[in-house]
């Protein structure tokens, strides 16, 4: 029987995987790729409730799900996320170049939290990252790390889905291959691919 996590720590196992958008409202994963150097991640949700009066009660309750807002920081976005996901583009020297005409691409987030029983994953399906501030300072006495951050919206995909994250039940097939293809899960059950596709 499952044992349960009482407490989660520690992000670490930080991945990215490219999101397609097809315009009849379809969608497919790349391979998800590794980023190292994961310091912080903090999302907040976006949506409120939203009430219907009627007879003088709350007659009628919705929430709205917008998804999610916050920052990544880590250590140095790699040169592999700048180009598939903020849509900088490497010249004929290698030279990392940044388009003001250039329009984010979409991604799916992948990480985890360490947990007393079981590391906990989490899927963010359909993330968009805005350009990251420039900044340094020289060195002192004592070397300080300068990490960088990237702030992202978590939408909703075509079909609705936010986000996903594993359970004590979760199979061992879903909780091995999760870095390996994004799971989509299906209306009726917990599969590999859904109403999108996954892969590379």
């Amino acid at each position: 029987m499952p044992t349960s996590n009482k407490v989660k720590f520690g992000l670490r196992n930080v991945h990215y995987a490219p999101l397609t958008l097809g315009s009849d409202n379809t969608y497919s994963f790349g391979t998800p790729v590794p980023i190292p150097g994961a310091v912080d991640l903090s999302m907040e949700a976006n949506g409120e409730p939203s009430v219907f009066y009627a007879d003088c009660i709350a007659y009628y309750v919705t929430n709205n799900n917008n998804g999610y807002n916050g920052d990544l920081e880590i250590a140095l976005i790699p040169d592999s996320f700048r180009t598939a996901c903020l849509s900088e583009t490497l010249d004929s020297a290698n030279v990392l170049v940044e388009d003001s005409n250039a329009e984010p691409s979409p991604f799916a987030l992948l990480f985890e939290f360490k947990g007393d029983q079981k590391h906990i994953r989490h899927v963010l399906y359909n993330c968009v990252a805005s350009r990251p501030s420039v900044s340094g300072k020289t060195d002192e006495e004592n070397k300080d790390v300068q990490t960088e951050k990237l702030s992202l919206s978590a939408l909703p995909l075509p079909d609705g889905k936010v986000k996903a994250k594993t359970g004590d039940s979760t199979s061992s097939t879903v909780y091995d291959a999760w870095y390996t293809t994004v799971h989509v899960p299906s209306s009726s059950s917990s599969s590999s691919s859904g109403s999108g596709t996954t892969g590379g």
